[in-house]
């Protein structure tokens, strides 16, 4: 199984159109919010399953702020990150996945790309797919294949 995330993408219509060529392959797309009206304008393209919660700049009460899904057997906290104040550490968010016993703690927010292997949790922000910090448009694939998470970060 294939999961594209992305995050970040802040109504950049030119981006959000090339995504929906990148992602086709995916067997599910999660959008970590920041706008989540950029999901649905995916959802156009992109006919498979998609998940999403929303960000710090998005209004909408009727998407959650976080989800905690299981794909493949593998539990998944999916949130955008600001209420846990990732951008100055994740210590917040790795406790709320310890205490939710999750593998997987998704998160955006930073705009930066980054993934972490922590005490049995990986930790993984796809970065910005418009407007990075990291100098690097990108998104992230997991792929699950017998049991094992394989995460990647890759350019857009």
């Amino acid at each position: 199984m294939l999961i594209a995330v992305v995050s970040d993408t802040h109504r950049d219509k030119s981006t959000i159109k090339k995504l929906g060529e990148i992602i086709e392959k995916a067997d599910i797309m999660i959008h970590l919010g920041d706008n989540v009206a950029d999901a649905e304008e995916l959802g156009k393209v992109y006919r498979n399953k998609i998940i999403n919660v929303r960000g710090n700049c998005d209004f909408g009460l009727r998407t959650p702020l976080e989800r905690l899904e299981e794909v493949g057997g593998i539990k998944m906290l999916i949130t955008h990150g600001h209420k846990y104040d990732v951008k100055n550490n994740l210590t917040q968010l790795k406790s709320r996945a310890e205490e939710l016993k999750v593998n997987i703690a998704l998160f955006g927010h930073t705009h930066v790309s980054e993934i972490s292997f922590e005490d049995g949790i990986w930790l993984i922000n796809p970065g910005s797919a418009s407007l990075p910090r990291d100098g690097q448009k990108s998104i992230a694939f997991i792929e699950l294949k017998d049991g094992e998470i394989r995460p990647s970060i890759h350019s857009v």
